[in-house]
């Protein structure tokens, strides 16, 4: 991991100097590097999206996608399908890049993120002992129970639309953050109506 604050570094509770960062400009994101690679996949059935709640792990207690960290060896895309497997006993496929976030924490801790949609899995979502998993509409996503950043990027998601995006959190308090798109996917019409299923 790479940080470089333009601030006074100041001490942990070991005395150890740490940088001191609350805004996008306190870091150099060029040579920002995530501690962690990591995936989250959105899963479209009709008009309804699967989402879980998460039971270990990074965000514990909070509703999101299914996904995880990178092995080593892996891309991006193999890790998302193995983590929709492992997390809820399904195979997806035809995966759509959403885009990318960058995660820096005040902490120290950082996480990059790829972000893919699909309609294709095979399977029925099953609890596990990380993930319990609920189909819900896309017009009744319950963003008060997710990070406080999803309610600004995942509409992108479902309209089709790709970023690439920058966040600052201090644990669940998100401090500061940037948006850009960065093209589109192919377009799934409006996806709170049903018919737009019937074809692919």
């Amino acid at each position: 991991m790479s940080l470089h604050s333009r601030e006074t570094a100041c001490c942990d509770a070991y005395g150890v100097k740490q940088p001191v960062f609350k805004q996008l400009v306190d870091l150099d994101w060029a040579s920002w590097q995530g501690k962690d690679p990591a995936t989250l996949v959105f899963v479209f059935r009709d008009s309804e999206i699967l989402l879980i709640n998460k039971k270990t792990g990074l965000g514990k207690g909070k509703v999101n996608g299914p996904g995880g960290k990178v092995d080593p060896g892996e891309t991006p895309e193999v890790c998302a399908v193995r983590e929709c497997q492992e997390e809820l006993s399904i195979t997806v496929s035809n995966l759509e890049y959403c885009g990318q976030h960058k995660f820096q924490f005040v902490d120290g801790y950082s996480i990059h993120v790829w972000v893919y949609r699909t309609r294709d899995f095979v399977g029925v979502p099953t609890e596990s002992c990380e993930a319990q998993p609920f189909w819900v509409p896309v017009d009744k996503i319950p963003y008060d129970q997710m990070w406080e950043d999803d309610q600004f990027w995942l509409p992108m998601v479902i309209r089709g639309e790709r970023f690439k995006t920058r966040w600052i959190f201090d644990g669940d308090h998100m401090l500061d953050y940037d948006i850009q798109s960065d093209g589109n996917n192919k377009s799934w019409g409006d996806v709170r109506n049903p018919e737009i299923w019937s074809t692919k």
